[in-house]
């Protein structure tokens, strides 16, 4: 019953996603092969994001009191949406200073945007990034489970590369 539920939810939102291009000479949204678009409107957030293929794993998207977005698909992809940009500066202040999850090096460090790798009892991979859309300013990070093992470097990185490629969604304007 709640595979069904996921996947019509999902069909829902590929078809919003192609029926709100109308006729508009803007192309459709095309998800990397084995990903799905997830239309973030309906949730206040002027954009989609892509997303593991929802047919085979738990899909779920929590709002928290907070503003924050939680995506999850499965025990590899778990996303934290934030609707304020994240002082990169100081996170990586933060991140060189933690004395328990030790920093081991930046796998990506540009001006907004880090992915790192660090260590308590094995590596830990691990990103910020901010996006401005449509006028508003966003980080995006992944989500940590205190109650598993830390998501291993792909999965951190598909994350990583879902948030870098946001697709905003454009208002429809009938003047």
């Amino acid at each position: 019953m709640t595979k069904h539920i996921i996947k019509f939810v999902a069909a829902a939102c590929m078809v919003s996603a192609l029926v709100s291009c109308g006729n508009k000479k803007e192309e459709a949204i095309v998800a990397p092969q084995g990903m799905h678009v997830l239309d973030l409107t309906r949730y206040g957030k002027p954009f989609a994001i892509f997303v593991p293929d929802t047919n085979a794993a738990k899909f779920e998207v929590i709002e928290q009191p907070s503003g924050a977005l939680e995506i999850k698909v499965g025990k590899s992809f778990a996303l934290s949406i934030n609707e304020q940009a994240a002082d990169i500066a100081l996170r990586k202040q933060d991140i060189k200073d933690d004395e328990i999850n030790k920093f081991k090096n930046y796998i990506a460090d540009e001006p907004n945007a880090i992915f790192w790798e660090s260590e308590i009892t094995q590596p830990e991979y691990h990103f910020v990034i901010n996006q401005k859309i449509g006028g508003s300013e966003y980080s995006f990070e992944d989500l940590r489970d205190p109650e598993s093992n830390p998501l291993g470097k792909d999965a951190i990185q598909k994350i990583y590369d879902s948030c870098k490629n946001i697709k905003e969604m454009k208002k429809e304007n009938h003047s």
